[in-house]
C-alpha cells in the first residue's frame, strides 16, 4: 500500500488571499468537475448523486479510467474513494489551520493492482503517483487562486 501526504500553504505573498470558505468552494467545484483543477485528468463525469454530500463519478486520469465515490465533509475535507480502476484506495483533500495560516493537505492511501506491497514495482508506481498528485495539488491551488482573482475556470 502506498501512503503519501503533502501540505501546501494556501496564502503566499504575491497571490490573492484565499479564505477558508473560498478554498472549500474550490474543492467542491473540483470534486464536481476536476478538469479545470487537474491538468492530467481528461474526463470527469458525475454518474450518481446519492445525497447533497455524496456522489459517484467516473474519471480518466493519465489515460487510466477510474470510478470514485466522493464524500464532502464540509468545511474541511473532501474524500475520493476509488471504487474501480487499476489503483484503488482513498485520497483526501483537507483544509487545515486557521484563517491566517491556511494549509491544503493532500493525502492518499492506494493499492496498485497486480503489485505486491513493498515491491519495486509498487515503489515505482508510488514515485510516479506522488509526483502527479503533488502537481495536482499545485494546480488545484492555482485554480482556486484564479477564481479568487475573478477568473472563471
Amino acid at each position: 500500500m502506498i501512503f503519501v501526504t503533502h501540505a501546501v500553504p494556501v496564502n503566499e505573498p504575491g497571490h490573492p488571499v484565499i479564505t477558508r470558505e473560498m478554498l472549500w468552494d474550490g474543492l467542491v467545484q473540483k470534486a464536481d468537475n476536476a478538469l479545470p483543477f487537474v491538468p492530467s485528468m481528461t474526463e470527469c463525469v458525475v454518474t450518481a448523486r446519492l445525497s447533497d454530500t455524496v456522489f459517484d463519478r467516473d474519471i480518466v486520469y493519465r489515460g487510466q479510467a477510474f470510478s470514485e465515490r466522493i464524500t464532502l465533509e464540509e468545511p474541511h475535507r473532501v474524500v475520493f474513494t476509488r471504487t474501480a480502476g487499476p489503483v484503488l484506495g482513498t485520497i483526501a483533500n483537507e483544509i487545515e489551520g486557521d484563517e491566517s495560516e491556511l494549509v491544503l493537505r493532500f493525502s492518499f492511501a492506494l493499492v496498485v493492482a497486480g503489485e505486491p506491497g513493498g515491491s519495486a514495482g509498487e515503489r515505482e508506481h508510488a514515485d510516479q503517483m506522488t509526483d502527479g498528485y503533488r502537481a495536482a495539488v499545485a494546480a488545484t491551488l492555482d485554480a482556486v487562486r484564479r477564481i479568487a482573482g475573478g477568473a472563471t475556470v
